[in-house]
């Protein structure tokens, strides 16, 4: 079936709130008429993202920028009116459209209960599931026990650059404030750039040794492109690992005008749409 196009006007009232949870941010607080983020633009410990539920609108304090869902997609991924449209178009199937009565569903924070070794059989078999050797994500992961409203659940966990977490089990993902991309420095004058704690993981097995060679920085969302530049600049080159999806395909195009010693390596998994999807099919 051929996949629905969308205008400006009818992408323009795709709801706002959706469009952020599909990159992975969620509000840290909430009323009937607004809801809080911190910003998806840039770095920040305290929430001054604005969406007003009733407008459909977005405004950045910190930047004092703000427009509707196309302004949006355009700023997050660097891109044309048009490619903004097309990933809209693409995701147009999980997204509701304004206006709409929206219910207060306030979120409680999460809060870290125990950090450890990884040992749950839960999420050993989880792990081993998604083909990734244990001694692997042991690596580079940690069990997080963490509560929500009163209950207490345990995930997969890579800590971020600002110390929060990227959760992930078998029936849920979450992560927890500040949230940042992940940054292993090592000292290397190569980095390689990902998406996800899965796609660092699956490069990890598929790599072997080749991964001690360099140092590695997981996006945790594509939302988080930009803020990462800096970083990327200070290494002689980049290797890009990115989905083999539109937005996959926009932010590596980003990375690569933006930093010239970038390469793109998704020729690694052809075919597949990222690392961990190639190394379920050798199985």
């Amino acid at each position: 079936m051929k996949k629905e196009k969308i205008n400006c006007k009818k992408a323009r009232n795709i709801c706002l709130l959706q469009v952020l949870a599909k990159l992975e941010h969620f509000p840290k607080k909430e009323s009937e008429k607004e809801a809080w983020f911190l910003s998806p633009l840039r770095s920040e410990t305290q929430a001054s993202f604005k969406v007003s539920k009733l407008k459909n609108r977005w405004y950045d304090h910190g930047l004092g920028i703000g427009g509707n869902v196309i302004d949006l997609i355009i700023e997050i991924l660097n891109c044309s009116v048009r490619e903004a449209l097309d990933f809209l178009s693409k995701e147009i199937t999980l997204f509701s459209f304004q206006q709409q009565h929206f219910i207060n569903d306030k979120k409680n924070d999460l809060s870290i209960v125990n950090i450890q070794p990884i040992q749950h059989p839960g999420l050993v078999n989880y792990i081993t599931s998604r083909k990734i050797p244990l001694f692997i994500a042991k690596n580079y992961c940690q069990e997080v026990w963490y509560r929500n409203k009163d209950k207490t659940f345990f995930a997969l966990g890579l800590k971020n650059y600002d110390g929060g977490w990227e959760l992930r089990n078998k029936y849920y993902k979450t992560s927890t404030s500040p949230k940042t991309f992940s940054y292993i420095n090592k000292g290397h004058k190569n980095v390689l750039v990902t998406e996800g704690m899965f796609d660092l993981l699956s490069l990890v097995s598929i790599l072997k040794e080749k991964i001690k060679e360099v140092d590695i920085l997981v996006l945790n969302s594509i939302a988080f492109v930009n803020n990462v530049v800096p970083t990327l600049m200070n290494y002689e080159k980049v290797l890009l690992y990115l989905d083999n999806d539109r937005s996959g395909d926009l932010a590596t195009s980003h990375l690569l005008d933006t930093c010239p010693q970038s390469h793109d390596c998704r020729e690694l998994y052809k075919g597949y749409k990222d690392a961990n999807e190639k190394l379920m099919s050798w199985i």
